[in-house]
């Protein structure tokens, strides 16, 4: 079994495609309209791990009811202090700020996508002595 992408439902494609591509730094990979299901989709895909996140914008769905995206979407990120900052400056809302689980070593925050969609930053601690 392979991994092949996660879908999230968006409200306004275009928002959504910046936003993982300028902020997240995915790449785009392509977009196209579903006429049978009255749907435009779009998949982004992380250069790193390949993983794909497939945007789904639904025809006439202006509203987006809670749990109809999804729980979350988790990336790694090398300094998270440096990510937040350059989210900040995308207007990007922080859910949550750096914080450490009990027992862990790892630095985790939240922030949250235009769709409202909660992203995991996790900054793992460095491997050099």
């Amino acid at each position: 079994m392979k991994f092949v992408h996660t879908s999230v439902t968006v409200r306004n494609i275009d928002a959504s495609v910046r936003f993982y591509t300028e902020v997240m730094g995915l790449e785009f990979e392509r977009r196209r309209s579903i006429p049978e299901n009255h749907a435009e989709i779009a998949f982004v895909r992380d250069p790193e791990s390949g993983a794909r996140v497939e945007l789904t914008c639904w025809e006439g769905k202006d509203r987006i009811e809670p749990g109809e995206q999804l729980d979350h979407l988790a990336f790694e990120v090398p300094q998270l202090d440096a990510f937040l900052e350059r989210a900040r400056a995308h207007q990007v809302r922080v859910a949550k700020e750096p914080y450490t689980l009990q027992g862990g070593r790892s630095r985790i925050a939240f922030i949250l996508d235009p769709d409202d969609v909660w992203i995991e930053l996790l900054e793992r601690p460095s491997l050099a002595p």
